[in-house]
């Protein structure tokens, strides 16, 4: 697979958890020597246990639409920690007692952390050096 459609997967699964009004989203870029089982960490919380399997089922359907299907899911009954795997990232939605509890921004210190923008920034095309850019063209008069 490559980065951008799981990128576009991620932010797919980030504005699910912002539609359901989420809270302390954070996304978790992991390194590839960390021994870590996945790429990504979508993480946020849900201020009741109606709210955080809300963003949960939000996400799901949201990434079924997409062809996406949850490869595991866990604690949804309990909903204070409910786990989504989608293989390449998982999303983790906590109470906010699950969350302070657990700590994994801090478990994860190595990781880079992001912003939901950052997944879908665009990288620059690299110039020569001194090369100029073309001035736009003017649309050209036709004959009627």
């Amino acid at each position: 697979m490559t980065k951008n459609p799981l990128r576009l997967q991620i932010n797919e699964a980030i504005l699910a958890c912002q539609e359901k009004q989420a809270e302390q989203l954070t996304i978790l870029e992991l390194e590839q020597g960390s021994g870590a089982f996945t790429d990504y960490f979508v993480m946020c919380s849900g201020t009741n246990p109606r709210q955080v399997q809300a963003i949960a089922d939000a996400v799901d359907e949201r990434l079924e639409n997409m062809g996406l299907r949850v490869t595991h899911q866990e604690g949804y009954k309990q909903a204070e920690w409910v786990l989504l795997d989608y293989v390449d990232f998982v999303v983790h939605i906590f109470s906010d007692k699950a969350r302070q509890f657990y700590d994994l921004e801090r478990l994860w210190k190595s990781a880079k952390r992001m912003e939901p923008a950052d997944l879908l920034a665009k990288p620059k095309k690299a110039r020569a050096p001194g090369a100029k850019t073309a001035a736009p063209r003017k649309p050209r008069k036709t004959k009627a």
